[in-house]
This record gives C-alpha cells, sequence and structure tokens, in this order.
C-alpha cells in the first residue's frame, strides 16, 4: 500500500491543464467493442482505472496500440476471444473494476452475450446494477444472476426496441442499455435518461460509428438499431471533477492557478457553486484564472437561512465533487449544509478533517454541517486513510493546506482518479512525496 507524505502550508502558482475525463473514458473504452472496425481515441487518462480497462479489452482480444502522442490510442476489436468471459482471470480482473460494468452493453448487441463478476470500485455505499439488467430484459435479454459465484450473465438471440422509463437517471445504466440498443431491431426509446456530458459524448461516438440517436442532451433518448456500426475518432473532454478539485485546492491554499483548456460549456453549475462559497475567478475563453485569496465567505440564501449544497442529476451538480466542496468550505467564512442525496458512505471521511481541526457536524450518513474557521484556526497535519477516489483528493487537498506533515495512505484509491498528481502538484510549489 502506497502512501503521500505531505508538508502543507505552501502557495501554489503556476498552470494546470486537467486530464481526460476518467468516467467518460470508462464507457467511451467500452464502446470500442460495438465494431470490427478500427477506433481511435484522444485525450485518455492515464490512471488505474482506465488501464485495467484497457488491459481487459486487450485481454479479451482487442487490439490495443498506443500512439506517439499523448493520450492517443487505437482499438481492433475484430478478433474477440468470448472465452475469456469464462475465465478465472476475467472473473478476478473484472471484478477490481467498477467501469467492466460497462462492457455488457456493447457484447450483448453484437455477440448476442455479456457476462461480468460483482464490479468493484469506491467503497461508498449501494451502487445498483438494476438499471443496466432491467434495461437490458426490455430489449430482449435474459438475465441471470448466479449468486453463489457472483457472477452476472445476460443473452439474447436478437436485441428488440422497446419503451424504457429508467428507476434512476443512472449515468452507466444509460450509457450501457443506449449501446446495446445501438444495433437492436427496431426503435428504443428511453426516459428519464441520464444526460451529463458523459453521456452526450457517448451518444456522439455513436453517431459518428453510424449508430441513429436522437435527445442527446436531453432526458429522453431515441435510439433506432442499424445493422453494424464503424470506425471512428473520439477525444474525450477535460475532466471537470479534476476541474473542480483545482479550484477548491486553489481556494483552500491561497493559491494562484490557472486551468487552461477547462471545457467551461460542459462544467455545468460547478462555477456557479464555487461562487456561492465566496470563491473569486476569471473565466477567459476555456481558461479559468483563479486569483490568491486571502477570505472567501459562503453566501446565505435570500431569506437569510443557511446555504445548501446538493448533488443531483445533470445538469444539477454533480456528486463527485461534494467531498472537496466539503473541504474547501471548512476555511471559509460562513456556514454550510452539504447534502450528498446518491450515495449513504461517501462523507464518512470527515471524521479525519475533524482531527485536523475542522468545525463539522455529521448530521447523518448523507448531511454534514460545515463551520467555517475564516482561517482562524488552520488546519493541522495528521495520518489518514484514503477510502475513495473523491475523498482521497479531498484530503489531499486538506493537507496541502494544513500546519504540519501529513500521511495519506491507500493513495492507490486516488491514482484510480488523478494522473501523476503529486508531480503536477510538486511543479507549482508543493511539497508531496510518495512513499
Amino acid at each position: 500500500m502506497g502512501s503521500f507524505k505531505i508538508t502543507g502550508g505552501h502557495k501554489l502558482k503556476g498552470e494546470l491543464i486537467p486530464q481526460g475525463a476518467k468516467n467518460e473514458a470508462l464507457q467511451i473504452l467500452s464502446a470500442v467493442l460495438l465494431t470490427a472496425d478500427e477506433v481511435i481515441i484522444h485525450n485518455i487518462p492515464d490512471i488505474r482505472d482506465v488501464n485495467k480497462l484497457i488491459e481487459l479489452l486487450s485481454d479479451l482480444g482487442v487490439k490495443v496500440n498506443k500512439l506517439s502522442s499523448e493520450g492517443s490510442w487505437t482499438f481492433k476489436a475484430d478478433d474477440l476471444d468470448l472465452d475469456f468471459l469464462n475465465s478465472k482471470a476475467f472473473r478476478q480482473k473484472g471484478s477490481a473494476l467498477r467501469g467492466s460494468i460497462m462492457i455488457i452493453g456493447p457484447l450483448l448487441t453484437r455477440f448476442g452475450k455479456g457476462y461480468i463478476p460483482s464490479p468493484g470500485g469506491d467503497k461508498i455505499g449501494r451502487r445498483r446494477l438494476d438499471t443496466h439488467f432491467i434495461g437490458f430484459e426490455k430489449l430482449g435479454a435474459k438475465f441471470e444472476f448466479l449468486k453463489d459465484e457472483n457472477f452476472y450473465k445476460v443473452k439474447a438471440d436478437k436485441l428488440t426496441g422497446s419503451y424504457i422509463l429508467l428507476e434512476e437517471a443512472s449515468v452507466t445504466g444509460t450509457a450501457n442499455i443506449a449501446m446495446a440498443a445501438s444495433m437492436a431491431k427496431g426503435t428504443t426509446t428511453i426516459y428519464n435518461a441520464a444526460c451529463e456530458p458523459y453521456v452526450q459524448q457517448l451518444c456522439r461516438m455513436m453517431v459518428s460509428m453510424g449508430a441513429k440517436v436522437s435527445g442527446i442532451g436531453s432526458n429522453l433518448l431515441v435510439i433506432e438499431g442499424v445493422e453494424t456500426l464503424s470506425g471512428c475518432e473520439h477525444t474525450l473532454l477535460p475532466d471537470m471533477i479534476e476541474v473542480g478539485s483545482f479550484m477548491a485546492l486553489a481556494a483552500l491554499t491561497e493559491s494562484e492557478i490557472t486551468i487552461k483548456g477547462a471545457g467551461i460549456k460542459n462544467l455545468g453549475l460547478i462555477p456557479l457553486t464555487f461562487e456561492k462559497l465566496g470563491m473569486s475567478f476569471i473565466i477567459k475563453n476555456d481558461d479559468i484564472f483563479i486569483p490568491s485569496q486571502r477570505h472567501y465567505e459562503i453566501e446565505s440564501f435570500i431569506d437569510g437561512s443557511m446555504l445548501t449544497i446538493a448533488d443531483a442529476p445533470w445538469p444539477g451538480l454533480t456528486p463527485d465533487l461534494l467531498s472537496v466542496i466539503l473541504v474547501m468550505a471548512t476555511q471559509a467564512k460562513g456556514n454550510v449544509l452539504i447534502h450528498q442525496k446518491m450515495f449513504e458512505s461517501r462523507l464518512f471521511f470527515v471524521d479525519n478533517l475533524i482531527d485536523m481541526g475542522a468545525q463539522i457536524i455529521l448530521c447523518d450518513p448523507h448531511r454534514a454541517t460545515i463551520m467555517g474557521l475564516d482561517r482562524r484556526m488552520p488546519l493541522r497535519g495528521i495520518q489518514m486513510t484514503s477510502p475513495d477516489i473523491r475523498a482521497g483528493v479531498s484530503l489531499l487537498i486538506a493537507a496541502l493546506s494544513a500546519q504540519g506533515s501529513s500521511t495519506i495512505h491507500n493513495i492507490e484509491q486516488i491514482d484510480r482518479g488523478y494522473q501523476n498528481i503529486e508531480k503536477r502538484l510538486n511543479a507549482l510549489g508543493a511539497d508531496i512525496e510518495r512513499i
């Protein structure tokens, strides 16, 4: 298990370029299975979860080639080894990656079957797979769960388009069902579909491959099935979660940072949310300039009541940013209630922040009230363990602002979602050592 040793209290200065979007990458990489033709993908982040999925695709028989330009790869799924799906190696590797669930839709629509072991990922609460499999059943697939083996199977001689009303606007569920519907016979309507930029990007990629998809960007997707899909070239968006993490980092450490190529038009409510927390920044073209800021004051609602920041389906605020927003609020002026609606274990990392001197009341598994200290009492360095990707980077941001030295264990969680994070921040003046 690796660790970071951080000496806090340094102000950072310089430019950061966000990596390609992790959540988009897991969907786009799975979509290469939809065609036997070559697919070229640019701006793929070099992170553990993405690399694991690329390795899994390679083991499945996809011809994978890394190009000379950074983050660019080619994939060709013209000779797959479907027997690998029944192997012990597949069960081990698939269960270690949450994103492995995304390969089922493409395999089902192209080959009539898709298998997956119970996927891994963050331990942040219940993350149901029902939406995926109910959608596949609506398209005509037969679902089987081997409980003793913790193994899922779906099979279909031919998928048929259907009207599907999703119980929840699941991003991965929408993407998986959309891929399965792309070559189903007839028309599929997905209502209450997730419409995050990641899903929009996947749909645009499928259109470039020859799929017929309308309603992109809305919660009503209509997909008319086609016989086959062809190859394409696709570029991933900048990672909005990393952009938000860098904004919170700049505020908490009083740093002057420019985020280059932030993908402004795809950030949704993220800039407005940071404005509500009192943060100053300037948007110029596609860059965000954040000046060094000693104080930032949290807004109240019009009637004077305490601000609440909550996650919601897109275009609401992404739940992946609530952890870093919570950390940023610890040194703001004013109070805020953070309401994490989606996952019931994601706020438990606040015990570490309380040990660092933050004033936080964990109301219940979904809500925490933060009393901003306005820098009157700086956080102090401690030893802690990263429980998941987003909490891990939040603790890293807290440690960078704290007085003294901190150690974060289990940084493999951070590596799952953030590319060379210590090298990039050290280049701006941070003091992070990987041990």
